[in-house]
């Protein structure tokens, strides 16, 4: 389905949303037609609402991505680093370690390389230095996406620089949800 279609965006707003929208269509076009012509009209979003609901029963919640962002802080760099890769291979990538340049994982998913780094994670602020070492890396692998991982804050700058170069910033929120849904998968082995 394309993002950009009604039904994408409905499935990504409130569950609350289609549902007011089915009640207008319906309200709607029972003035003009039977009430089971107006229901099969609403029907799709009230299936929408109900997918939309579901999402979002299921998606993590403020106090758990807090708590696994800071459980992932208080990790040494090894342990980190585990948890990214297995939390990528929960999401359904192929996980590859790099020992050398800037980037820490490959990941391949549906024909594209990602290149992944975490190596400064713990820094208060992340400058545009690493972020250039990512870019070079994304370039000399010939991959498609580059993740930069970031445990703390990035400078205007360096957000700049990741949203001209097209460099995903997964910090705080974005990689709390990514290893808190791993986490559910998991039922809860490491954070407690």
């Amino acid at each position: 389905m394309r993002k950009d279609s009604l039904f994408s965006i409905l499935s990504r707003a409130p569950w609350w949303m289609s549902l007011v929208i089915a009640a207008a269509m319906f309200a709607g076009i029972r003035l003009f037609l039977p009430d089971i012509a107006a229901f099969f009209a609403a029907l799709p979003f009230l299936v929408i609402a109900g997918y939309a609901g579901w999402r979002q029963t299921r998606a993590p919640g403020a106090d758990r991505i807090a708590r696994a962002v800071a459980t992932l802080r208080a990790m040494p760099s090894d342990n980190f680093s585990v948890v990214i890769g297995e939390a990528f291979r929960y999401d359904g990538y192929n996980v590859a370690r790099r020992t050398d340049g800037a980037a820490d994982f490959e990941l391949r998913k549906n024909g594209r390389l990602t290149v992944v780094s975490c190596k400064r994670w713990k820094v208060a602020q992340t400058g545009v230095g690493p972020l250039r070492d990512l870019l070079a890396a994304k370039r000399q692998s010939e991959a498609q996406d580059c993740i930069y991982v970031a445990g703390g804050d990035v400078s205007d700058n360096a957000r700049k620089f990741a949203t001209e170069n097209s460099i995903q910033l997964m910090n705080d929120a974005t990689l709390g949800e990514l290893v808190a849904r791993f986490e559910r998968g998991q039922r809860s082995w490491f954070l407690k």
